[in-house]
């Protein structure tokens, strides 16, 4: 109980001293204010981007098995890689006959080509040449017509699925379907829109830029000599997704006649490692954005423990006499303790209202962030702890003045 009492006296104080200062207290919560703004607003642009980039490949699929020529994280040795001998629709087609019942197996081609609708025309367009199997490898599916059939392979038809942003900007609000688009030097016909996926990520892909034609009007239309197939293999369940990597492994080598000495001369890819290597890239550059960014907090503390130690000097004498009636260096302590916490909190807060603003702008004009809870626990954790440390040498200092010499200071 008398603890709780030093604690209530030491805040009442606290917080009468800040009263009592109104603008020197507004002048050193400015630097606090600051650093937690840059800080906040850091954390949230990261939180933002790997918001982002969950949503954005989302539809590649955790339960699919990608095998393709290079892997999809180049860390080192990509002139081995490069060398590698690209893999041909003859081998997809070998290992899709080898995992017949076991996984669903498509095949992939891709180019960039010019998409044009008569004056108005896009550069370097994505066009992927597929199987009607693509639909059942994503979560992304046409928003109006429809997706590739097998009729469309087995004719070569020239029709293509376009993404929303092609509708967007090369029909401007008619309805596509049933209208030509020229890809290159070939006309298709468009026979579905896919739904809108969300824009560019980090120079990645951009789904809603994309086209997709039948796979073998893709080798007829833009050559089929050197291809460099990437093959999608989807497993049954998440759970067997493990066990059927192995698999894949096995039946590739045995497509490619490599014998058991021989390394693997493919790649297999999954989206969990695009997820670890941006989880990676994304750490770096929060450590980073934090070293720098709390250098302002650094300032802010430094002009907190300036004014404390000026306040426990013009406070002198309140402090003898409040020795002198029975005051313990305990609640001289805590007293200046709270006061030097309390500029911080609440320029903590200040700063975290600021930060959510700045957030709201950057997300509406510049790039994605994104506020939570974990964020602003963190930035009033921060704003105690600064506090805290900023006050620890005022506090002591006055925690041990003498009171008699107190009581004589003019």
């Amino acid at each position: 109980m008398r603890s709780l009492t030093t604690i209530g006296e030491s805040l009442r104080l606290a917080f009468a001293a800040l009263v009592a200062n109104k603008m020197r207290g507004a002048l050193t919560t400015l630097g606090i204010i600051i650093g937690i703004v840059a800080v906040v607003t850091t954390m949230t642009a990261v939180n933002g981007l790997q918001n982002r980039f969950r949503d954005n490949f989302s539809a590649i699929g955790s339960d699919v098995i990608y095998v393709s020529r290079m892997p999809w994280v180049v860390m080192n040795d990509f002139f081995l890689y490069r060398n590698r001998p690209g893999i041909d629709l003859r081998e997809a087609r070998a290992l899709e006959a080898r995992l017949r019942g076991r996984a669903l197996v498509n095949p992939s081609l891709q180019t960039r080509v010019d998409v044009k609708r008569g004056s108005e025309t896009l550069e370097g367009v994505s066009v992927i040449g597929t199987t009607e199997k693509q639909s059942q490898m994503s979560s992304a599916q046409p928003q109006t017509g429809r997706f590739l059939m097998p009729y469309d392979l087995a004719s070569k038809k020239n029709v293509c699925v376009i993404g929303s942003d092609i509708r967007e900007r090369l029909f401007k609000g008619l309805d596509p379907l049933h209208r030509t688009l020229k890809l290159g030097r070939n006309e298709f016909r468009v026979i579905g829109v896919m739904e809108k996926q969300g824009g560019s990520f980090l120079g990645g892909p951009n789904f809603d830029l994309q086209v997709y034609i039948p796979i073998t009007t893709y080798v007829r239309a833009f050559g089929g000599r050197r291809v460099d197939v990437n093959i999608a293999v989807k497993a049954p369940t998440q759970e067997a997704v493990a066990d059927l990597q192995y698999v894949v492994i096995g039946e590739m080598r045995k497509v490619r006649g490599l014998r058991p000495v021989e390394p693997d001369n493919f790649s297999i890819n999954q989206l969990d490692t695009l997820v670890g290597a941006f989880n990676s890239l994304m750490g770096v550059v929060l450590v980073v954005g934090l070293l720098i960014t709390s250098i302002s907090l650094f300032v802010g503390a430094v002009g907190v423990m300036n004014i404390m130690l000026v306040s426990v000097t013009e406070r002198t004498r309140e402090i003898g006499i409040r020795k002198a009636i029975g005051a313990t260096r305990r609640s001289i302590l805590l007293q200046f303790l709270f006061e030097s916490s309390a500029i911080c909190v609440l320029g903590g807060a200040i700063g975290i209202v600021l930060a959510a603003i700045a957030t709201a702008i950057l997300n509406a004009t510049v790039m994605p962030a994104s506020l939570s809870l974990p964020i602003l626990g963190i930035a009033v954790l921060v704003s105690i702890i600064v506090g805290v440390v900023a006050g620890v040498a005022p506090a002591y200092r006055g925690a041990r003045l003498d009171p008699i010499e107190a009581l004589r200071y003019e």
